[in-house]
């Protein structure tokens, strides 16, 4: 009887989880100009402003915030920038933007920590399941940053994958 390999581990194949970028331990939450417009449709600038010196910003102290308003209003662009200038220095980070969109800023500074000479020639499966939300960006966005250097690359796991990218042969 022989014995069992794991080929799979053998493999000289290089896994990518994009759920190890996925951020743990820390809130998301939205902060809504829809709550400081009048009727939820108009901004007035004097009231928002006094509104803003008056909020308790430090519920915000170490979360990830998104700043959108959910009201089908016309928001100038400077009120989005003014509570920016509140939250910069208390949450963890800010974006403007939906929370979709904060997402996808969290990966996109994620994944800017990759080396993508470290998968110079190397077959890479991007592993396909997870228990984090990772949007489909983030994806894209590794096939963009590593489609130069890896060999061929993989979706799904190891031991089933879906062929994405194979690098042509050199002449």
């Amino acid at each position: 009887m022989s014995e069992i390999v794991n080929r799979v581990a053998n493999s000289p194949i290089v896994t990518i989880d994009l759920e190890q970028y996925y951020k743990q331990g820390i809130d998301r939450v939205l902060f809504d100009v829809k709550a400081y417009l009048f009727q939820e449709l108009v901004l007035r600038e004097k009231e928002f402003r006094k509104a803003l010196k008056e909020h308790d910003w430090e519920q915000y102290r170490g979360k990830f915030v998104a700043i959108d308003c959910t009201a089908d209003a016309i928001v100038p662009t400077w009120a989005y920038m003014l509570v920016m200038t509140y939250l910069e220095g208390t949450a963890e980070d800010v974006v403007v933007g939906t929370k979709d969109d904060l997402e996808r800023y969290l990966f996109q500074k994620a994944l800017d920590e990759l080396r993508p000479e470290e998968f110079e020639g190397k077959p890479v499966v991007i592993k396909g399941c997870s228990k984090f939300p990772v949007p489909v960006f983030a994806y894209g966005e590794v096939v963009r940053l590593l489609k130069a250097k890896a060999k061929t690359i993989m979706y799904g796991e190891p031991c089933s994958t879906v062929p994405v990218y194979k690098q042509p042969k050199k002449k």
